[in-house]
């Protein structure tokens, strides 16, 4: 009887292998990780950007609406549950991303606007946020290509036969995966406008 048992433990582990269970439960654990290091990263430009705002804030006639935009961005990003169930839920994903792309572009504006403040930029704790800016958004990108490349994978695994099979038995669904339009706009460099006149003091 028991041997009857073995045989039978043994075939049933042999079917989940072949109809890929053991393949989603691998791609879903590298899906969530490759989450949590985009949400990681994306975290770390969130708590980088007060600091960024009271330097930019003791700039002599800085425009404060560009000031505004970026802490009303962070203040919507903030607002968002970033869980790792995130990214079973296509809206929610999209809410979130949209908030990052916003954050992200009122960010580089104020980095543009800096430029024309060179008394500001040439300041030491600007330079040293400005780069600490940058390594973070080279992480997300790397983080954000692991993730797209993981979603991929595990899409891919949902959709084919015979696994879309087993997706259906165990109720596995596709996972959100960020936008091709949001990637290109996240490629292209802020673009910098030195031709407009520093602000005139007053």
């Amino acid at each position: 009887m028991r041997k009857l048992w073995l045989v039978l433990a043994a075939l049933a582990t042999l079917s989940l292998s072949g109809c890929g269970y053991n393949e989603f439960q691998r791609l879903d654990e590298q899906v969530n990780a490759s989450w949590s290091e985009v949400l990681n990263n994306y975290q770390r430009r969130a708590d980088l950007i007060p600091n960024l705002v009271a330097t930019v804030q003791g700039a002599a006639d800085f425009e404060k609406s560009t000031l505004v935009e970026l802490t009303n961005a962070r203040a919507a990003v903030g607002q968002i549950r970033a869980t790792p169930e995130l990214v079973n839920d296509p809206e929610a994903f999209k809410r979130f991303e949209a908030a990052q792309t916003r954050l992200g572009g009122a960010l580089s504006r104020l980095l543009a606007v800096s430029e024309r403040y060179p008394q500001l930029t040439a300041t030491k704790q600007f330079g040293e946020l400005q780069a600490q800016l940058e390594g973070t958004e080279n992480r997300i990108t790397v983080a954000r290509g692991r993730y797209i490349k993981a979603v991929q994978q595990y899409n891919v695994l949902v959709r084919e036969f015979p696994t879309n099979l087993t997706a259906k038995m165990f109720g596995y669904h596709t996972k959100a995966n960020f936008t091709v339009e949001n990637e290109k706009t996240l490629a292209a460099p802020p673009k910098i406008d030195f031709s407009r006149p520093a602000p005139a003091k007053n």
